[in-house]
């Protein structure tokens, strides 16, 4: 039935050192599946994946039945590495089954994406500033490393930006680049990617500079490809990219503040994603505690501040929308919570369902596609 969706809940395990300086004490046991019932708004608790070690990162392999996880460490078999690992998974029951585990060859892996392909999972190490691809077989395991990069350089922050910090990939429409957000070098860094191999090619024509100090995060591309936007933790600022038509390069045309005026108190970015139907973009604020919300004129692709909702939590490091658009899943990581909202569908507003589900530091979710789920 359409209005089930399956829902899956990365979490931290164990204490892990951030970049602030800040120890967070994980309390979370793994990987969380849940059903959600969009029509009588119901979770059910489907499954928990246990032993799992900082699965703070997921995203859904071929047809579901694959899920790839980042194990966000600094040490892994005694080297500077996190690890990046492979589970068949049942979508009926929720079943996960360990396949195999990669090192990342970079501390604190913190996120994963695989190309447009399938075939290719790509893996972000912020506390070493480096990317790393391996190639996935047919069964689901992770196979050979097919691409290595190590960003260099630094930017103006003394404690944040000392040196790179790669925090994301995204891979375009056309899966022949992806582009990596570094918040430690005020740059999403540009590459050629082959999707026949694997390989990468830095494109500095295609690379975004950010401001000074800003901390770009994460990003998304319009539907059409020609904007993008980057979300930029250290500023707290959304930045608009416009795609040079000739150049093939991007420009920045616009820079929106995701907190309300007279805030001055602490705060930081953490996610950015655009609605299904391309009308409205929304960012989490933590410390604000918030989501702030803009409608994308169609025109010229700029944003429209229209307001900030709380996440009734602690700091949403994470949130996600549905396959459908109509709600939107916060996960504050301090206060152990993932709140519900249902997106107006006049105003794009957030609204609190009143819903709330209780899981032990949540910092990623993820969707699968009711399509997928089937009844």
């Amino acid at each position: 039935m359409a209005h089930r969706q399956l829902l899956l809940v990365g979490t931290y395990t164990e204490p892990i050192l951030f970049g602030t300086g800040k120890i967070l004490q994980g309390k979370g046991r793994g990987i969380y599946a849940y059903v959600f019932d969009s029509e009588n708004l119901g979770l059910k608790k489907l499954s928990l994946a246990e032993g799992i070690r900082n699965p703070s990162y997921l995203c859904f392999g071929r047809e579901g039945k694959f899920v790839y996880a980042v194990n966000e460490l600094k040490d892994y078999g005694g080297e500077i590495s996190g690890a990046l690992s492979a589970f068949a998974f049942n979508v009926a029951s929720g079943r996960f089954e360990f396949l195999n585990a990669k090192p990342t060859r970079g501390g604190d892996p913190c996120h994963v994406a695989l190309d447009g392909t399938g075939k290719f999972a790509a893996v972000t190490n912020f506390m070493t500033g480096s990317v790393i691809i391996y190639a996935i077989r047919e069964d689901g395991r992770l196979g050979e490393e097919t691409a290595y990069v190590q960003h260099r350089g630094s930017s103006v922050d003394p404690v944040r930006q000392a040196g790179p910090h790669a925090h994301s990939s995204i891979f375009s429409d056309t899966n022949s680049f992806m582009y990596v957000p570094d918040l430690g070098v005020d740059r999403v860094i540009a590459y050629s990617f082959d999707e026949k191999t694997g390989a990468l090619a830095e494109r500095s024509d295609k690379t975004m500079a950010a401001a000074p100090g800003a901390g770009p995060r994460h990003l998304e591309f319009s539907r059409d490809g020609t904007k993008a936007y980057v979300i930029n933790e250290l500023a707290s600022t959304v930045s608009v990219f416009s795609k040079d038509m000739a150049a093939g390069g991007f420009k920045e045309i616009q820079s929106v503040p995701t907190l309300p005026r007279g805030f001055d108190d602490h705060s930081t970015c953490a996610d950015v994603h655009i609605s299904p139907s391309g009308e409205y973009l929304y960012a989490s604020n933590r410390g604000h505690d918030s989501i702030a919300w803009y409608r994308i004129d169609q025109g010229t692709g700029l944003l429209e501040p229209r307001g900030f909702e709380s996440t009734r939590g602690r700091t949403p490091r994470n949130f996600s929308l549905d396959e459908s658009g109509k709600f939107l899943f916060a996960a504050n990581q301090d206060s152990d919570s993932i709140a519900v909202f249902e997106i107006n569908g006049t105003s794009g507003k957030p609204e609190f369902t009143g819903l709330t589900l209780e899981v032990p530091t949540p910092v990623c979710l993820r969707f699968l596609s009711p399509d997928i789920m089937g009844s």
